[in-house]
């Protein structure tokens, strides 16, 4: 393949990741701002050198392999002007042990196998089971609160309340519309969102997010969505934490535990 052919076809392979590596990038960092900050690091870093897609690996381990690079050399990129979450975060990343949480949102969030992930991180596999148990038990014991569901599939509101509940997590109530949403929040203020994007009555799972927000701009949301692209276009304030549909259970836990680790303070209730 000529030269200028094979960089186009990359420069296209890169295009279609970019999505999934910045949404990697914000949960990793608790921040929009921090994670879209590594992502652009690493497509810098690419027009330079694009050795890493010649590996015998997929394109998506290629890509998150060269992020790895950039993320582990240069360490956590933070704000002096961050505050609230993002701030509370990156406090919290610094008492963790090093390498868990990476493991843990490449092989829950990311999906990739424990080799791939072994491959991205330059690490053996063995490691990897480690530091992936350890993870789990550094994010589920950290801290229990309050969630608010807001889904309007019954089935999938009934698994999504019994992960979380088996988690220690409370359920303040499932909502299935934009109204019943806000009044949820307005009777009892949660500690986590979980949020479908498409609602019972046509509404959106966004504008309901939004609306409370408004008001608790420091809550946490976890939105769970089958097109994870509409949310990371980088054209306005976006989660954190975005799961694919179909998730898995693993999937839902790890994400919480991400989530209610970031938020959790002193006076945060059980």
């Amino acid at each position: 393949m000529p030269i200028a052919q094979k960089e186009q076809f990359l420069s296209t392979i890169v295009a279609d990741l970019l999505p999934y590596l910045r949404r990697y990038a914000r949960a990793l960092s608790g921040s929009q701002l921090t994670g879209d900050k590594y992502a652009a690091l690493t497509l810098e870093a690419l027009l330079i050198d694009r050795s890493v897609f010649d590996g015998d690996y997929s394109h998506k381990v290629a890509l998150f392999k060269a992020f790895h690079a950039i993320w582990s050399s240069s360490g956590a990129l933070t704000e002096d002007t961050e505050s609230g979450i993002s701030a509370r975060a990156q406090a919290h990343l610094a008492k963790l042990a090093p390498n868990t949480r990476e493991v843990l949102l490449l092989k829950t969030i990311e999906e990739f196998s424990e080799d791939e992930v072994a491959t991205i991180m330059d690490m053996d596999a063995s490691e990897v089971r480690e530091l992936y148990a350890l993870a789990l038990r550094d994010m589920e014991d950290s801290v229990s609160g309050r969630v608010l569901v807001i889904e309007d599939e019954a089935i999938i509101a009934l698994d999504l309340q019994s992960i979380v509940a088996d988690m220690g997590h409370r359920i303040t109530g499932v909502a299935p519309t934009h109204k019943a949403a806000v009044e949820l929040f307005g009777r009892e203020k949660p500690d986590l969102i979980l949020s479908d994007i498409q609602l019972a009555d046509g509404s959106s799972g966004i504008e309901a997010v939004n609306e409370i927000l408004k008001t608790a701009k420091d809550t946490p949301v976890i939105f769970i969505t089958a097109f994870p692209e509409r949310l990371l276009t980088g054209e306005r304030p976006e989660p954190a934490f975005v799961i694919t549909k179909p998730y898995t259970e693993e999937q839902v836990r790890s994400a919480v535990s991400q989530a209610m680790f970031f938020s959790s303070t002193e006076t945060l209730r059980a």
